[in-house]
C-alpha cells in the first residue's frame, strides 16, 4: 500500500479553499551566470524547474489565481507553462517594481484582496510560509508584509531593520548598509503580501532614482511606511525560503538541501536506505513503507512505488507506477507500470508505454518498448519485445525478438496466453502466436500461429566432412 510521503518538501499538503487572493511570480530574469539556453527560472532543482516549485507552493497554499511575469526567452517559459497560468511579458528588464507593473490588469482584477509577490528563482519558498504570512498580514491589517528569514550568513541579502520595539523601519540593501546594519541576520526573501489597491497606488509612485535606473519593489514598501501605512515583516521558520540560485554552484547547493530533506522525510516515514550514496529522489515521488532504495538510484517525475519493494542499485525510475513487492535491479524504466510481485534485472530497459502485470519475471539484458506483458509471464534474458501484447503465463526464451519495424511503419505482434516462444525466435510483426502454441528454437515466424500448434522453420543441416583441413580458413593453419 502506498503512503503519501511528500506532499511538499518543506510545507503541508494542498489546501483547496481557494480565495480571491492571488500571486504574481517574477520569472523574467536572464541569469547570465547560469550560462543556460533556457530562462533562469527553468533551471532545475531535482529534475523540476524552479518555476514549478514556486507555482506549486502558491497553488498548495490555496491561491487559485496566479500569474507569471516572463522576460528573457519568454516563449520557452510560456511553452513550458502550457496555459497553467496567465503570463505577462516584461519586454525590458527594469527592476522588480517594473516587472510587477506589467501585471496591473491582473492586480486590478483582485481589487479589495491581497497580492503575493514571489521570485521564480527561489524554489524553497513553501506553502506553509505563504499561508502563515497571509494570516499574519490579515490579522495585523497590514498593507504590506515582507517575508523574512534569519540566516547565519546574511552577506548579499537586504537586511530587515527594526526599531527597539520590533517595528519594521526599512529594508537596507547590503551595498547601502553600515557595518552595524550588516550584522543583522534577518534578511529579505524578496516575497511580499500587499493589499492589491495599495500596491497599485505605490506602483504609480515609485521612480527609478538609482544608479541602475530601475524600479525597485522595495520602494513600494518604503513609500508605504513613509505614508504612515502599516507595514511589517513576517519571519519564516526556515531560513531556506530566502535561497535562490544565480549560478550553477548555487543551484547545486539548492539540490543538496532539497535532496537531504527529501531523504530524511522518507526515512522518517519508513522507507529504508542503508546507504544514501548516489540516491536522488524528486519532490513528487511517493514511496511506500518498508521499501528499500539502494545506492545510485534515481527516482523522478510522478513516480509512485509501493511497499516492500527493492529498488536498485543503479536504477532510474521516471514517471512510473510500481506496485508492492517489486524488485528492480539495474533497471531503467520510464512512463510505464510495473505491478506487484514482478521483478526485473539486472540490465533491463523498460521504455515508455509499457505495462508489466503482476508476478512477471524479466531477466538480464531485456528491453521492452510500448508493450503489455501479462501476469506470470517470464522473459528470462537477452530479448527485445517491442510494440507487442504478451498474454499471461507466456515463456519467452533467450534471444527472442519481435521485429516491429519494416523501415517505414511500426507493427504490433500478439502472443496469447500460455504460449511458449523458443530461444532465438523472430516474430515478424504483425503476427499472432496463439494460446498454448509453441515456436521451436531458431524459428522466424512470418504467419499467424494457431492455438496449440508448433511453428518450426529451419533449413536442412548440411555437414561437409574435412572442410576445415581442405579450406584452412583460420590464420594459424
Amino acid at each position: 500500500m502506498l503512503c503519501f510521503v511528500m506532499a511538499e518538501v518543506f510545507g503541508g499538503g494542498r489546501i483547496m479553499n481557494f480565495s480571491q487572493d492571488c500571486a504574481i511570480i517574477l520569472a523574467g530574469g536572464e541569469g547570465k551566470r547560469m550560462k543556460s539556453s533556457m530562462p533562469k527560472a527553468m533551471c532545475e532543482v531535482l529534475f523540476k524547474p524552479m518555476i514549478d516549485w514556486v507555482l506549486d507552493a502558491a497553488e498548495n497554499s490555496g491561491l487559485g489565481d496566479v500569474c507569471v511575469i516572463t522576460g528573457h526567452l519568454h516563449e520557452k517559459l510560456e511553452a513550458h507553462l502550457g496555459g497553467r497560468c496567465v503570463t505577462f511579458e516584461q519586454k525590458e528588464r527594469l527592476g522588480t517594481g517594473h516587472a510587477v507593473m506589467q501585471a496591473r490588469e491582473f492586480i486590478t482584477k483582485h481589487s479589495g484582496h491581497n497580492v503575493l509577490i514571489l521570485n521564480g528563482d527561489a524554489p524553497l519558498m513553501d506553502s506553509e510560509t505563504i499561508s502563515s504570512a497571509l494570516a499574519y498580514h490579515k490579522n495585523a491589517d497590514n498593507v504590506v508584509t515582507v517575508i523574512s528569514a534569519r540566516v547565519d550568513e546574511p552577506k548579499g541579502y537586504g537586511r530587515i531593520v527594526r526599531d527597539d520595539a520590533g517595528v519594521l523601519l526599512r529594508i537596507t540593501e547590503e551595498a547601502d548598509a553600515t557595518d552595524e546594519v550588516k550584522k543583522i541576520k534577518e534578511v529579505n526573501s524578496g516575497a511580499y503580501w500587499f493589499k492589491a489597491d495599495v500596491l497599485l497606488e505605490m506602483l504609480d509612485k515609485i521612480q527609478p532614482n538609482n544608479a541602475q535606473g530601475e524600479y525597485y519593489l522595495t520602494d513600494a514598501l518604503k513609500l508605504s511606511i513613509e505614508s504612515g501605512l502599516k507595514a511589517a515583516a513576517f519571519t519564516a521558520k526556515s531560513p531556506n525560503v530566502v535561497r535562490g540560485a544565480n549560478d550553477r554552484v548555487q543551484l547545486l547547493e539548492l539540490n543538496e538541501i532539497v535532496r537531504s530533506q527529501i531523504i530524511r522525510n522518507l526515512l522518517l516515514e519508513g522507507v529504508d536506505m542503508p546507504c544514501t550514496d548516489g540516491i536522488i529522489i524528486g519532490p513528487d515521488v511517493i514511496i511506500g513503507r518498508d521499501t528499500r532504495i539502494l545506492p545510485n538510484t534515481v527516482l523522478q517525475g510522478n513516480t509512485k512505488i509501493g511497499s516492500n519493494c527493492l529498488i536498485g542499485p543503479n536504477s532510474i525510475i521516471d514517471d512510473c507506477f510500481v506496485g508492492d513487492n517489486v524488485r528492480l535491479n539495474n533497471v531503467d524504466a520510464k512512463n510505464s507500470q510495473i505491478d506487484s510481485g514482478s521483478d526485473a534485472g539486472p540490465f533491463v530497459h523498460i521504455r515508455p508505454g509499457s505495462s508489466i502485470a503482476a508476478n512477471v519475471h524479466i531477466g538480464n539484458f531485456v528491453e521492452i518498448k510500448n508493450s503489455s506483458i501479462g501476469e506470470g509471464t517470464k522473459l528470462s534474458h537477452l530479448s527485445y519485445i517491442g510494440d507487442t501484447d504478451v498474454g499471461a503465463n507466456v515463456n519467452i526464451g533467450c534471444g527472442c525478438v519481435t521485429v516491429n519495424f519494416d523501415g517505414k511503419e511500426k507493427h504490433r505482434a500478439t502472443i496469447k496466453d500460455n504460449a511458449f516462444v523458443g530461444c532465438n525466435t523472430n516474430l515478424i510483426s504483425p503476427v499472432t502466436v496463439g494460446e498454448f502454441s509453441y515456436t521451436a528454437a531458431g524459428t522466424t515466424v512470418t504467419h499467424d500461429v494457431p492455438p496449440y500448434a508448433l511453428a518450426v522453420e529451419r533449413d536442412t543441416l548440411t555437414i561437409k566432412e574435412n572442410w576445415v583441413n581442405e579450406k584452412k580458413p583460420y590464420k594459424n593453419m
